[in-house]
C-alpha cells in the first residue's frame, strides 16, 4: 500500500512515517503544508491519505480542505484525517452527511477520522488504517461518544433507547461491524444483529446491508437538528 503524509509537526510526521513503513508499507510523500500535500496527491496518486485536520498557512482547516477534495476528484483514494480535538462536523464533512454532498462523497467508503491520541496505542492505529484502506470506515469513539450524548439529550428516539442499543449504536457509528461488535460487548453476533434491528426500527432509520451507509445514516441521524424529522 501506497500512502501519503500531511502533518506539519515533524517529530510527529517521522513517527507516522516510522509506524507505517514498520507495517510493511510504503510512505510515498510525507509532507508539512497542505499546498505540498495536494501536489504529493496528484503526483503519487497513493492508495491512502493520512493528514492532519489543521495545517499551514493559517492552521486552521487545510487538511480537511484538501481530504474533501481528493474525496471528490479521486474517489479511489482512502483518506484518514488526524485532530487534536473533537469536531463532529468533521466527521459528517468527510462521510458527506452534509446537506448538499455529491453522490459520489456519500456513496464512497474508504474514510476516518481519529484523534491524533489514537496514534499511541500503535496496533489500534494500525487496525483503522487497515480499515480505511480496505474501503471501511473508521470514526475516534470520543467523537461518536459526543454525538450519542448530544442526541440523547435532544433526541426522544435516542433517549428511549436502552443502554446495550446505545453502546450498539456507538459502535455501528465507530464503523465496527456486527462481529466487532459482538466481541467488544461478549455478546454473540445473532444478538448484535437483534439489537441493530430494534435500533433501525426506534430510528426509522433505512436497514443498510452496505457498512459504510450504515455509519453513513447512523451519523446522519446523530447530527440532526433537534426536532427534525429522520430520513
Amino acid at each position: 500500500m501506497r500512502i501519503v503524509i500531511g502533518e506539519d509537526e515533524a517529530l510527529l510526521r517521522r513517527g507516522i512515517e516510522a509506524v507505517l513503513t514498520e507495517a510493511g508499507w510504503s510512505v510515498v510523500a510525507a509532507v508539512g503544508d497542505a499546498a505540498a500535500l495536494e501536489l504529493a496527491v496528484e503526483r503519487e496518486r497513493p492508495d491512502l491519505l493520512i493528514t492532519d485536520i489543521r495545517m499551514p498557512p493559517s492552521q486552521t482547516d487545510e487538511g480537511l480542505t484538501v481530504a474533501l477534495r481528493v474525496r471528490r476528484q479521486f474517489p479511489e483514494i482512502s483518506v484518514l484525517v488526524l485532530s487534536q480535538h473533537v469536531q463532529r462536523r468533521y466527521a459528517v464533512e468527510l462521510l458527506g452527511a452534509r446537506e448538499g454532498a455529491p453522490a459520489l462523497a456519500r456513496d464512497a467508503g474508504g474514510v476516518g477520522y481519529l484523534l491524533k491520541q489514537r496514534i499511541a496505542d500503535v496496533e489500534s492505529f494500525l487496525a483503522d488504517v487497515r480499515e480505511v484502506a480496505a474501503g471501511g470506515t473508521a470514526i475516534d469513539p470520543e467523537v461518536v461518544a459526543v454525538m450519542v450524548a448530544r442526541a440523547r439529550l435532544a433526541d426522544s428516539a435516542v433517549g428511549g433507547l436502552t443502554a446495550r442499543q446505545r453502546e450498539v449504536l456507538a459502535l455501528m457509528a465507530e464503523g465496527r461491524s456486527n462481529a466487532a461488535i459482538g466481541a467488544r460487548l461478549f455478546i454473540t453476533e445473532k444478538a448484535v444483529v437483534q439489537h441493530v434491528s430494534r435500533i433501525y426500527d426506534a430510528l426509522t432509520l433505512p436497514v443498510a446491508a452496505d457498512a459504510h451507509r450504515r455509519v453513513l445514516a447512523v451519523l446522519q441521524y446523530l447530527n440532526r437538528r433537534p426536532g427534525a424529522a429522520a430520513t
